[in-house]
């Protein structure tokens, strides 16, 4: 599958480069295709970081994606509102604000803002208005960083 390609030398080059891949979308166009990764680095990442990976993550898959057709990359930082979508995204940021959305009901709801307060084996806590909701990791639909 052609987005398992572009991931594959998109890791290859975070990891020989020391960034971090976010998160990767492809969006396949009639003229063109987009190809969206945002990444980070310990620090974060800059303008020139965006730049320098542009230019080199293209010409990489140039190289190893045979026929891939026109594509326009977009890079850019995972922002404030950054996705958790591994385990250690969340040990990163214990403690801090997040946003989690469940496909079942806890509690009668399916939205949870709060601090993120332990992560376990199978599961995560977050403290929500005074009260620690445990979600099981298969639960979870979708999860980022509050934000400000």
């Amino acid at each position: 599958m052609l987005i398992d390609q572009i991931k594959d030398v998109a890791l290859s080059f975070c990891q020989a480069e020391n960034f971090e891949l976010v998160h990767l979308e492809y969006v396949a166009g009639n003229k063109e295709n987009i190809v969206r990764l945002y990444m980070d680095k310990p620090g974060g990442i800059t303008l020139e970081d965006c730049v320098y990976i542009s230019r080199h993550l293209g010409d990489m898959i140039d190289v190893n994606i045979a026929d891939f057709g026109r594509y326009r990359l977009e890079v850019s930082s995972p922002g404030p509102k950054r996705p958790l979508n591994k385990k250690e995204d969340f040990h990163r940021f214990k403690g801090e604000r997040v946003k989690i959305e469940t496909d079942q009901l806890i509690d009668d709801k399916k939205k949870f803002t709060g601090v993120l307060e332990k992560i376990n084996d199978d599961s995560v806590v977050v403290a929500v208005d005074g009260k620690l909701i445990e979600i099981k990791d298969h639960l979870i639909s979708r999860a980022m960083l509050a934000g400000q």
